[in-house]
């Protein structure tokens, strides 16, 4: 048996005794685990997978461990996912700081700043959210206007982002600011800020599907300590598109959490349009959901080899916006697909004479609509895939 059999055993014997059965069903989005200074757990068998993951440093397995990870290999951290597959163990804790944020203070930060923010973000103590966008600066982020002023022991800020995802809930903000107006990528630099200091604002915005996950957030002279400052003055463009390809790399796996809420096609076209066999009635659409799931699985194994070309130093460097683009745009046929086959019980909103489920569907559909715009559009991943990937010309 060699090392990876070995810890593959015990990773599953492990996960046996540890998860909650509780905890091996599919996942409401109401019951996602954040974490933060005032976490919520929606019963107490998510509070004890929680605590058992947090203790075992795999919220994020491939962290190191004196920064709250479990120091796993990127081929350790592969066999932790596939059992957790196999069993349809919930994932433990969500967040943009383990997505986003943990991947560049890794490699941008300091001792100090890793030492200070990174173990609370793998116990789940602190939320983060993201300032990128700005009403005049979304696909053309370099033309941001929020200010960060020199003013000694700290920076002054002043501004707007728009767009900013569960900021009403956040403890903490990543943001870009503009600390030079002679230079567009040149003058960004990379603040990280307490949402409860002075002069924070948060207004969430009701969208078509009826949350309001997103927000206008305001800076009215809010002060932040220098210390605060990820790399160096005026060199947070760097690792903003470095941060970009981390956000991308998340949103093409929108609905591949382990025990996530998004509905299998399949299923649900054997529920509504089977027959007495539990086959697909209606041969176009038995094609139409066949070649979709071909797709997602495929897409997969392309996600993992990516994965493994990257842990060996070899991923290519449009990979992120390859991926953020596919798997957008997959995600959105998947809610397309799934209106066909359920049909006029898809138009449920509220109220009596639906499924549970099916209250859920069109709000689902219209939510992925917002997939190909969020993190970079559709539209611009292909200009940067035609740029960066195939070479063509301007």
């Amino acid at each position: 048996m060699t090392m990876l059999d070995s810890f593959r055993t015990d990773t599953r014997a492990w996960l046996e005794a540890n998860c909650p059965h509780s905890m091996r069903t599919p996942l409401p989005d109401e019951e996602r685990v954040w974490g933060g200074r005032n976490p919520s757990f929606a019963q107490p068998d998510s509070k004890l997978w929680f605590d058992c993951m947090v203790e075992r440093g795999w919220t994020v397995p491939r962290w190191p461990r004196e920064y709250g990870g479990g120091g796993l290999t990127p081929e350790e951290a592969l066999i932790l996912t596939e059992e957790m597959q196999s069993l349809n163990c919930r994932t433990p804790l969500f967040g943009f700081g383990i997505s986003m944020l943990g991947p560049v203070l890794l490699q941008y930060g300091t001792i100090a700043q890793k030492a200070e923010h990174l173990p609370p973000i793998a116990r789940g103590e602190i939320r983060w959210c993201q300032g990128y966008s700005e009403p005049g600066a979304g696909s053309d982020l370099a033309s941001l206007q929020t200010r960060a002023e020199d003013c000694g022991d700290h920076y002054l800020v002043n501004g707007q982002k728009i767009w900013t995802s569960y900021a009403n809930y956040a403890d903490w903000i990543f943001c870009l600011v503009r600390t030079d107006t002679t230079t567009k990528q040149g003058g960004i630099s990379f603040l990280l800020f307490d949402m409860q200091s002075p002069g924070v604002e948060t207004r969430p915005i009701k969208l078509i599907s009826g949350g309001s996950v997103f927000c206008e957030t305001f800076f009215d002279n809010v002060q932040v300590p220098k210390r605060n400052l990820i790399g160096k003055v005026n060199g947070g463009w760097e690792i903003a598109k470095q941060l970009l390809q981390h956000e991308r790399g998340m949103i093409s796996r929108i609905g591949r959490a382990i025990g996530g809420t998004v509905p299998s096609v399949e299923i649900v076209a054997r529920k509504y349009l089977g027959d007495a066999d539990g086959r697909i009635a209606d041969p176009v659409l038995r094609d139409a959901v066949a070649q979709h799931v071909m797709n997602d699985h495929a897409f997969e194994l392309s996600l993992r080899r990516a994965g493994q070309e990257s842990a060996v130093g070899a991923a290519n460097g449009g990979t992120s916006s390859m991926f953020k683009y596919y798997g957008t745009e997959q995600n959105k046929r998947k809610f397309e697909l799934i209106l066909k086959c359920v049909g006029m019980n898809a138009l449920g909103w509220e109220g009596e004479g639906f499924e549970p489920e099916e209250l859920t569907v069109c709000r689902q559909w219209l939510r992925s609509k917002g997939n190909s715009i969020e993190g970079g559009t559709s539209e611009i991943q292909l200009n940067v895939i035609a740029k960066n990937v195939l070479g063509l010309p301007e």
